[in-house]
């Protein structure tokens, strides 16, 4: 899969489809590399992980996640402020976990692609 049309001509369709997805969800919610790319019914995690590394920052990167809730490595701070401003739910780490930083409760913040209230 190609993440550019034509030379220099900017991102594809399916860079398009993953960003338009990031900004979908909602405050407070996550969807992860997964979830995305079953959403589209195209690609997979890798390939949305490598859309939002490339062109994730003009969108809310932070509401794409692990599958595991941990925070993107050299970022968890900026995403923890996130998080924290949105109220998305949060698993307090472990004392003997590195840096004692919280993961994504997936459980509670996981969202379906439903509009709210259904």
């Amino acid at each position: 899969m190609s993440e550019r049309t034509d030379e220099g001509a900017g991102p594809s369709e399916y860079v398009e489809r993953v960003l338009e997805t990031a900004e979908a969800i909602p405050p407070g919610r996550v969807m992860t590399y997964g979830d995305v790319a079953e959403w589209l019914d195209e690609g997979g995690p890798r390939q949305v992980g490598r859309v939002m590394a490339l062109y994730g920052g003009a969108v809310p990167w932070w509401r794409v996640v692990r599958s595991d809730g941990r925070l993107l490595p050299g970022h968890e701070l900026r995403a923890l402020a996130h998080y924290r401003e949105e109220g998305t739910p949060l698993r307090e780490a472990a004392r003997s976990a590195e840096g004692h930083v919280p993961r994504v409760d997936m459980r509670r913040a996981r969202w379906d692609g439903a509009p709210a209230g259904k």
